[in-house]
């Protein structure tokens, strides 16, 4: 039996989201962690990738560039702004860039959607965490209906939210509307994001509304509950808690409660996105894989 490709990668952030990739990494056969690199050398997350056994750095996408290693892919948990300086500077160098962030350039994966074809592209957005929890509901409801109007408000716990993710409310909104109405092919669509103090800390919850001529509780019940089992096999705390049709309104509440160790469990929002983000790559590493090489010389 062939051993399983492994990929050289790198994070860049060392937020708890990128924490939460180095943990995934670990406990996958087909992706290691080959360097962490934050902003300033005195963040505690550098501290803790290198209690978790990771090389890193600091400095930003520089220091990963002058570190002298080539890395299969780099996933980029850091923000908007600086998302389209750090393609521009690895686009020439075949590393696979894996976007956390709400920019809008990549080609959009959801991985219960199309997330077959993300070995296909060097350049992956991801969308949003909100993007990740209502696409493949709203996906599948429009692959049975033709949407007038969609519609996604997302709530997530102001614990779980970072400096970084505060200063690109705008960009989320604006990347997770266009890729909802890409999916769907609504002609409106509309996403909104609340952050929520309350105490505790509420689950990510996410409230979504189609204007769909036809719909009937039944067949919705069943398609609602397909996508939401699908992704359970991914993100295990992902339920839907509402499900309802009213003429041809359709309005479904899903909540995300994140189950793994280092997540609060309110941090569903950043455990659906990290999710996501180590699917896309395992799928190049299956598309490079040994076996997969045979394939494609063979035909």
């Amino acid at each position: 039996m062939q051993a399983p490709t492994v990929l050289r990668t790198a994070v860049l952030g060392s937020g708890l989201l990128g924490l939460d990739l180095v943990e995934r990494m670990q406990l996958s056969a087909y992706l290691s962690c080959d360097l962490v690199v934050g902003r300033t050398s005195h963040s505690p997350g550098l501290k803790q990738a290198a209690e978790l056994g990771c090389a890193t750095a600091a400095g930003g996408v520089a220091a990963l560039l002058e570190s002298g290693q080539s890395f299969d892919v780099v996933f980029d948990a850091t923000n908007a702004f600086e998302h389209p300086e750090h393609w521009g500077r690895l686009a020439g160098s075949g590393t696979v860039l894996i976007d956390l962030t709400p920019t809008r350039g990549g080609a959009l994966i959801v991985p219960t959607v199309n997330g077959d074809q993300a070995a296909q592209y060097q350049h992956i957005s991801l969308v949003s965490c909100g993007g990740q929890a209502a696409i493949p509901v709203l996906y599948a409801l429009a692959h049975h209906y033709r949407p007038q109007y969609v519609e996604m408000v997302a709530t997530a716990a102001s614990a779980s939210v970072g400096r970084a993710s505060r200063l690109n409310l705008d960009e989320y909104v604006e990347t997770t509307q266009g890729a909802i109405g890409e999916f769907t092919q609504a002609p409106t669509a509309k996403a909104m994001l609340n952050i929520s103090a309350a105490t505790p800390p509420p689950p990510f919850r996410i409230a979504m509304t189609l204007v769909a001529p036809g719909a009937e509780q039944g067949p919705v019940n069943d398609i609602v509950e397909t996508a939401a089992a699908h992704m359970r096999t991914l993100v295990p705390g992902y339920h839907v808690t509402a499900c309802t049709v009213t003429g041809d309104t359709v309005r479904v509440i899903a909540e995300v409660s994140a189950t793994r160790g280092r997540m609060p469990i309110h941090a569903g929002n950043l455990e659906v996105i990290s999710a996501a983000a180590i699917y896309a790559a395992e799928q190049h590493a299956h598309a490079t894989s040994p076996a997969q090489a045979l394939k494609e010389l063979a035909r």
